[in-house]
């Protein structure tokens, strides 16, 4: 099983040979306009065509320009295809074009394109609300049975120490701050978190996804009763964590702000895509990319 950290000729060629195969399966909400924004993470910071700027690592790319009135103006992606164009070529595709914060041409360094490490969209939305996403870590879970496993005695009591005295960087995948069996347990979660929308708040269409080091839960009924806003969102939190006892990053509920992994897409430190599942079952080496299996 290929769990390690993707080479940057794997990552052009998964998005080359085997994302667009995926596109018409991406959720609906996720279209060129959709999201108001799609963001990339860089293994390696690029530079931008402003002297003096910070090299960048992690951007942020709006999908329309807007007037003073915040209304919408001009798309920066008219199809999907410009997205993955983007994704693909990042510096050569920019949709800063040439403003002096755009990424700096590649020709013009002596670095290569930079390469995605991560592709995001942005859960805030232009067609529909605030995109309710519930995310659960193998890590956060690693990090609680660790806590519970080793003795209060130990006195460091840091999340490097903790996870190295309950075996859990030695368990495979080794090296990794979690071990296969806290991914299992994050998918069960997450399952878990699918029953309480559809039997607790009656919700109608639901989807988890298996995020390479965990899962997302996504609540997408566009009836107003789902329209979570930001304090209903905390309230939402506190069952989860208080209630049931689900270990969730509440910031992601409930932070307008954030971005979630793009379905279908690499997670590259684990070589493994990011994948709308059907059941607790899942065999996380089923995500594994094609061009690896063999």
């Amino acid at each position: 099983m290929s769990w390690r950290q993707a080479t940057r000729e794997e990552i052009y060629r998964y998005y080359a040979e085997e994302f667009p195969s995926y596109r018409d399966e991406l959720p609906s909400f996720i279209t060129a306009k959709g999201p108001r924004q799609y963001a990339l993470a860089f293994r390696e910071p690029h530079p931008v065509r402003k002297d003096g700027v910070p090299n960048k690592d992690f951007i942020r790319r709006d999908t329309w320009q807007t007037n003073t009135s915040g209304e919408r103006t001009t798309a920066a992606f008219q199809e999907f295809d410009d997205v993955l164009e983007f994704i693909r070529h990042p510096a050569r595709n920019d949709p800063l074009g040439r403003s002096n914060f755009a990424l700096a041409d590649p020709d013009l360094l002596d670095k290569p394109d930079p390469c995605p490490d991560a592709v995001y969209y942005a859960l805030d939305h232009w067609e529909r609300p605030w995109v309710l996403l519930v995310d659960i870590d193998a890590k956060d879970i690693a990090k609680n049975r660790a806590a519970d496993t080793v003795s209060e005695d130990v006195d460091d009591r840091d999340d490097d120490t903790l996870l190295n005295a309950a075996g859990i960087l030695d368990a495979a995948p080794k090296g990794y701050p979690y071990a296969f069996e806290d991914i299992e347990r994050a998918i069960e979660y997450g399952f878990e978190v699918r029953d309480i929308f559809e039997d607790d708040f009656n919700a109608e269409e639901t989807v988890v996804v298996y995020s390479g080091q965990g899962v997302h839960v996504y609540l997408l009924d566009s009836d107003p009763s789902h329209r979570y806003d930001a304090k209903s969102r905390e309230v939402l939190n506190d069952l989860l964590q208080d209630t049931y006892e689900i270990p969730i990053d509440p910031v992601v509920t409930a932070d307008r702000r954030r971005v979630a992994r793009l379905p279908y897409s690499l997670h590259a430190d684990v070589c493994s895509i990011v994948t709308p599942i059907e059941s607790p079952n899942f065999d996380v080496q089923s995500a594994t990319p094609e061009m690896l299996k063999g």
